[in-house]
């Protein structure tokens, strides 16, 4: 599952579907606010953002909890018996991801951040126990004008810190996701498929 970024839809990250591992069910939910009232544009929100790495705190808790619905709905609105999820995203839907990972230990095998940031929030925390039994790929441009890059090294720092199992890519790039990091990405995908099925 990917989640949009902030201002965009649930079209957007259907590109990278070539890219992905060929047993791929790609699952692409819309955000829940529109995101015109908060100075978005035309598109979709996860959250209202408050600066730095602050989400508005109410906006945050109610995607948490619609994104939560909607994976525990998901297995019953697949036409097959989907594999092991990876739950990630771009920018906002990074964010989401992550938060989603660390407020729900264990639920989430996998979790891909594509430019987001780790989310200051009373419900977010990366501790020993939040961050057991799932493994994260934080990929990340280091000209990103919109998410930089120092909050990465800072998110990264705390989950490490945690013994989080975390991959990571940085690549001289702006806020966007390059073929060379979604191609790391999928690398991380595969050789943790191929590892699950040799033991």
């Amino acid at each position: 599952m990917l989640l949009h970024g902030r201002g965009s839809d649930e079209h957007d990250l259907l590109g990278l579907a070539p890219g992905l591992p060929a047993d791929t069910i790609l699952v692409a939910p819309r955000a829940p606010f529109p995101g015109a009232p908060w100075g978005y544009g035309s598109g979709w929100a996860w959250y209202r953002f408050l600066g730095r790495n602050r989400p508005e705190p109410a906006s945050f808790t109610a995607s948490l909890e619609a994104l939560a619905e909607l994976l525990a709905e998901l297995p019953g609105q697949l036409p097959v018996q989907p594999g092991p999820l990876v739950l990630g995203g771009f920018s906002q839907g990074g964010t989401m991801s992550l938060a989603y990972a660390l407020s729900n230990p264990g639920a989430v095998p996998r979790v891909l951040n594509f430019s987001g940031f780790l989310a200051d929030h009373p419900s977010v925390r990366a501790t020993p126990e939040t961050v057991r039994g799932t493994r994260f790929f934080w990929g990340h441009g280091m000209y990103d004008p919109s998410i930089p890059y120092s909050l990465a090294i800072e998110g990264r720092a705390l989950l490490n810190a945690a013994g989080a199992d975390l991959a990571t890519w940085d690549g001289p790039i702006g806020h966007g996701i390059a073929p060379e990091e979604l191609a790391a990405a999928v690398q991380w995908i595969e050789a943790e498929t191929s590892e699950q099925a040799d033991t």
